[in-house]
């Protein structure tokens, strides 16, 4: 379990094909606290560390599940990736509750600058199915964007605002977020069970 908070972000120094399989070697300031087995949410998806190959890197394997369901896939050496290890149980939430299963993936819209900060938005393909099992947003609800949990802002079917403040701005990929750029989402897990108490 995480908290949408980012800790930092990791650089991609080496991307490995094996099969379906992607092995993704990075590297951030905590590896040498890192553990054969650790959960790492890396752009919001929870994936387990597989390999320590040397004491400023560290290795973990994505499936074709998750790359067809995230923008791992289209990650490339030097790329900055948001990265969280899981909660502590006896820290503050200061997020929301994010499982690192992310959902799907959104493209991003517009970006406005909003006197200092800047708001961003974004789309996701419309499904009704997809919307009544509870993948949608609220005004004022969470929503987890690559890792980071966010506000959101004017939702509609099919989009969404969030604002950014200049600090998450420069501590976060939302640095690199441009225009056409594909980011993860993981939509709120209170939203999913309501939904799904609603079908019983």
């Amino acid at each position: 379990m995480f908290s949408g908070i980012i800790e930092e972000f990791a650089t991609v120094t080496a991307i490995k094909h094996d099969r379906e399989n992607i092995d993704f070697t990075l590297t951030c300031s905590f590896v040498g606290e890192l553990k054969i087995d650790q959960s790492i949410a890396h752009n919001g998806v929870c994936l387990t560390v597989v390999d320590i190959s040397t004491p400023d890197t560290y290795t973990v394997t994505a499936m074709k599940e998750t790359l067809d369901r995230t923008n791992l896939g289209l990650l490339r050496v030097g790329d900055k990736v948001n990265v969280e290890r899981s909660m502590l149980m006896n820290g503050r939430l200061d997020g929301h509750i994010v499982q690192g299963h992310v959902d799907q993936t959104a493209r991003c819209t517009a970006v406005e600058d909003a006197d200092g900060s800047k708001y961003f938005t974004f789309e996701y393909p419309e499904n009704r199915e997809m919307a009544r099992r509870g993948y949608f947003t609220v005004d004022k609800g969470s929503v987890t964007v690559n890792g980071v949990s966010l506000t959101v802002c004017n939702p509609t079917n099919n989009t969404f605002q969030v604002a950014i403040i200049p600090y998450t701005f420069e501590h976060t990929n939302f640095c690199d977020i441009k225009v056409g750029s594909v980011v993860n989402l993981e939509f709120d897990i209170l939203g999913k069970y309501i939904a799904r108490l609603q079908q019983l």
